[in-house]
């Protein structure tokens, strides 16, 4: 809030007046009885409706309309009229101003650089306004932003398409004006250019067009409402079209087919397999897939080839991969293998050396999207015999090519051991004698893949003793020479990401800091074809891969009919994982992950995701770790107190009642470091920990709310981890502490595992002791029904973590409302678990009755109607040993006291009067005597009992 209100002002000094407009409005909405914000907002509201009068507002009318009307409305002083007057004022400057900026940005003899850009600058503001967007759409700004795409010009071109991505933004009848206006060639034109900013500006644009276009397709209009409804379809398909088009074009750029591919594969196929219609994927295979193939087939450097960067053909792979996956009958599949197969055909027959070149290409693309229809390519006749010939070819293009193929195709296992025995000796042969260090480590590659065709079977070797390490050397020392370009090293992380299957392998890696850095450098860096690499030797290292713990019946089963049985390597073991986790996080692991996810390339892909996400969770799984991870976030951080002082939450007391707010009670027991350690680790790091912390969370929140199933739920789970033994205040500053509910809430699902319940639980109880509005974020979320249906959980420790859950929640209004609903037993339940066995249980469960007594008496009367043990379990309570439990019963009794005569009757008229009076003396328990000592008195304010004399 303060945050927010601090930059209002930085952003009132610097003249972006909307900006601060919109800050400080939400500042009042949070907090509307803050006198300090409403000043704030009056003050800014009267200077901007000063500069409206005086048509000095440059633009900005559309923001400053709202605040005129709430700033005439608080004043109270002919509101109404002023409100109009304002808005009328607002909308003439408006409509002059559009016109002005226009003139200045289209006058071909206007020089003044800055005059320019401030008029560019204030169109494109004022487009993201809806009221502003409208204003401009009607003044015939359609045609006049064309006329500034047609000055060919970086600086207006970038404004115009910015200021058209304004008037489409959730429009859908403005966007497909718009559309026939520009035309979808002219867009396809602009997004080819050879600019980068430009192209990716009208990236932007058509990204926005598409969502607003496929929106309206979501839609079910039925009646009246679908006979004015137009149809957007035609108006998708187009635009689909000339991108498709786009690909195959000579004259397109480089990054601008990129930038096609990367909007093909965010619009065309479905979202969800729970979206049934996938005719958009069918459509784009039927016209545009030999296009696609076209771009994944391009030889770099042979003559007629298309301008293509480093990542086309990860990104060609990719959406050729998420095509595949789109499709939802064999015979949609069936379809898509054909055209591959004719499409490599036309070029491996009849057109010599150059065609196989392009079908071979093709193959190693298909081999890394959709492998099974790159498999069937690779099995026509002819194929495999050409890569293993082109690899002893003289021509470096040429062996790259083979190459390359033959590492991708290596993937099946049969496939594996055919290629060992016959392309070993080859493989072997190029790297020893080629004089190309670009050809010798795809040879590398191919070695290291070959021999690590066992995966983690310590008994299965694929090559002598020694070699693999021997190849695992090469790929370190190749990987960390700078003097090779960086496609070129990335080979060498892909040989290691094989490589570390072998234990040996990973701990000779973790201890070469110079090798680790060199592959967090590459992470880093604009080749992003590098990160799946990257993620898989991250997994190998800290053998974050599922692994399950195989039957000892069926081991002995196995044993007795002599059949294979995988060995885990020595080294494998935990304590080995924990050094090497240690050494990665010491290395800076957690700034790599962070820069990896912020990656928006299709290289990123959802598998990817996943491997990042399992990543994270082992460097989260000691607890004496997650401090090193949330404190180092994406930094560079060599400070060793981060990962040895960081604290476990600390515990507040809520009301006096001794209830957790940073941290459930299970969550108290990992309290490691002393206040003095925590103290000297906080003045250490916190000059670091705002923008240290902000970095990790971006990294982990993005993978729990997008990928796999998997990969979702192991980032929520790395996420709930951090929440359980870190201040949330702290690992999620700002508003970013709200992005993480819904990942946490996500773990109560059914089909998660017990401990990731557990965990999840955890983590909201930590959450919902924090303030008002995070609880209603859990409730918005649904979380309280999955809660209290883990209240009933056989199992201990999860009945346990959803009570304390229960009792934190119980501090918002709509919770406590449930426990006075009728026919529900959850009141019951409380009573019931506050006389069990269980301390802890006990402790949560009364410490709910203390705070719902004290927040809603009404729960006071509803108490002895639940069970007829009620009496007998408040006594328990006072009796019990525990301090706490006895504090929390006395409240109880406290609040039941004040609440009704007719309940502190039946209080008085039991053994309670003794209890009360015990307690009341006892010096030693100061809080509790407090609190028999105002039940003994309310007791005498009704007349049920008379005070002693001669005491107090």
């Amino acid at each position: 809030m303060k945050a927010l209100f601090r930059r209002s002002q930085a952003l009132q000094k610097l003249g972006r007046l909307d900006q601060a407009v919109s800050d400080l409005q939400r500042c009042v909405s949070l907090e509307p009885k803050n006198k300090a914000f409403q000043e704030a907002l009056r003050a800014l509201g009267s200077s901007m409706h000063e500069k409206v009068s005086g048509e000095a507002a440059w633009g900005l009318g559309a923001a400053v309309a709202p605040l005129c009307m709430w700033w005439t409305e608080e004043s109270g002083k002919g509101g109404a009229t002023l409100s109009a007057l304002s808005q009328m004022k607002t909308m003439s400057c408006t409509d002059s101003k559009v016109a002005q900026m226009f003139q200045i940005l289209l006058d071909p003899e206007e020089k003044d650089a800055d005059k320019k850009q401030k008029a560019a600058q204030n169109l494109i503001v004022l487009a993201r306004e809806e009221a502003g967007a409208e204003k401009i759409f009607q003044s015939d700004g359609v045609r006049l932003l064309t006329q500034l795409l047609d000055t060919v010009k970086a600086d207006l071109m970038l404004a115009a398409l910015r200021t058209l991505v304004g008037l489409c933004s959730g429009h859908r009848s403005r966007t497909m004006a718009i559309l026939a206006e520009l035309g979808a060639p002219r867009l396809s034109a602009v997004l080819g250019v050879e600019h980068e900013q430009v192209s990716l500006a009208a990236c932007n644009l058509l990204h926005v067009m598409f969502d607003s276009l496929k929106e309206g397709l979501q839609k079910d209009f039925r009646g009246k409402e679908d006979a004015v409804v137009l149809d957007s379809s035609k108006d998708l398909k187009l635009l689909i079209k000339h991108l498709l088009e786009l690909l195959a074009l000579e004259g397109a750029s480089a990054h601008g087919r990129d930038n096609a591919l990367n909007l093909l594969i965010k619009v065309v196929p479905r979202k969800s397999p729970k979206e049934t219609n996938n005719s958009l994927s069918l459509w784009v295979i039927d016209q545009g897939l030999k296009k696609i193939l076209e771009v994944g087939s391009t030889v770099c450097g042979t003559p007629g080839s298309l301008p293509v960067t480093e990542n086309s053909r990860m990104s060609a792979s990719v959406l050729l991969s998420k095509l595949y996956d789109d499709l939802k009958c064999d015979a949609e599949r069936e379809n898509f293998h054909h055209l591959c197969e004719d499409y490599v055909r036309s070029w491996f027959e009849g057109h010599e050396l150059a065609g196989k070149l392009r079908a071979i290409q093709t193959v190693s693309c298909l081999l890394q999207g959709p492998s099974d229809a790159g498999n069937r390519v690779l099995e026509l006749e002819g194929i495999m015999d050409s890569v293993l010939s082109l690899c002893a070819s003289v021509c470096e293009a040429h062996q790259l090519v083979a190459v390359e193929a033959l590492i991708h195709a290596a993937d099946k296992a049969k496939r594996a051991s055919f290629i060992t025995a016959n392309g070993v000796s080859l493989l072997k042969e190029i790297y020893k004698h080629s004089e190309r260090d670009s050809i010798r480590i795809r040879a590398l590659v191919g070695l290291c893949k070959l021999g690590s065709a066992g995966g983690t079977d310590f008994s299965m070797k694929q090559f002598a003793e020694g070699s693999t390490m021997k190849l695992a050397k090469q790929c370190r020392k190749w990987l960390c020479n700078e003097m090779i370009d960086a496609g070129t090293r990335r080979w060498a992380v892909e040989g290691l990401a094989y490589l570390t299957f072998d234990a040996d392998v990973k701990e000779e890696f973790v201890e070469d800091k110079a090798a680790m850095q060199a592959m967090f450098h590459l992470a880093k860096s604009e080749d992003r074809s590098v990160l799946y690499a990257v993620a898989s030797t991250l997994v190998n290292c800290t053998n974050s891969y599922d692994h399950e713990e195989p039957d000892p019946q069926m081991l002995e089963l196995a044993k007795y009919a002599k059949q294979h049985i995988p060995e885990q390597h020595p080294k494998d073991k935990p304590d080995f994982v924990k050094r090497r986790v240690r050494k990665l996080l010491t290395a800076g692991v957690v700034s790599a992950l962070a820069c990896m996810v912020k990656s928006e390339n299709p290289a990123l892909t959802n598998s990817c995701r996943e491997l990042i996400s399992r990543v994270f969770l082992a460097l989260v799984e000691e607890a004496e770790d997650r401090g090193g991870v949330v404190a180092q976030g994406g930094g560079k951080v060599r400070v060793q107190a981060l990962l040895c002082c960081w604290p476990a939450p600390h515990s507040r007391l809520w009301g006096g009642l001794g209830l957790c707010r940073g941290g459930s009670c299970l969550a108290r027991t990992a309290l490691a470091p002393s206040y003095r350690r925590l103290e000297e680790a906080e003045a250490a790091v916190t000059w670091l920990q705002d923008w240290l912390l902000c970095l990790c969370m971006q990294a982990l929140i993005p993978l729990s709310l997008e990928g796999t199933e998997v990969g979702q739920t192991k980032a929520a789970q790395a996420l709930a981890k951090i929440t359980i033994t870190s201040n949330p205040e702290m690992a999620f500053p700002g508003e970013r502490i709200y992005e993480v509910v819904r990942p946490l809430v996500s773990l109560l699902h059914l089909q998660r595992t017990g401990l990731e319940n557990f965990e999840g639980l955890m983590a909201l109880t930590n959450l919902a002791g924090i303030s008002e509005r995070l609880r209603q974020k859990i409730l918005k979320e649904k979380a309280v029904p999955m809660i209290e249906g883990y209240m009933f959980e056989e199992h201990e420790l999860i009945r346990l973590a959803a009570t304390e859950c229960m009792c934190n929640m119980a501090m918002s209004k709509e919770v406590q409302e449930l426990f006075l609903a009728e026919d529900s037993d959850r009141l019951k339940l409380m009573v019931l678990y506050s006389g069990e066995e269980d301390e802890k249980l006990r402790r949560a469960a009364s410490g709910t009755l203390a705070m719902l007594t004290a927040l809603h008496p009404a729960i006071c009367k509803r108490i002895p109607q639940v069970t007829v043990h009620w009496l007998e379990i408040l006594q328990a309570l006072l009796l019990s040993p525990s301090t706490e439990l006895q504090h929390r019963g006395a409240v109880v009794v406290m609040n039941m006291m004040a609440a009704e005569r007719e309940v502190a009757e039946q209080l008085m008229a039991s053994e309670m009067l003794e209890i009360l009076s015990v307690l009341a003396k006892d010096k030693d328990k100061p809080r509790v005597a407090q609190a028999a000592k105002e039940s003994l008195a309310q007791a005498v304010a009704y007349g049920l009992i008379k005070p002693n004399p001669g005491q107090e």
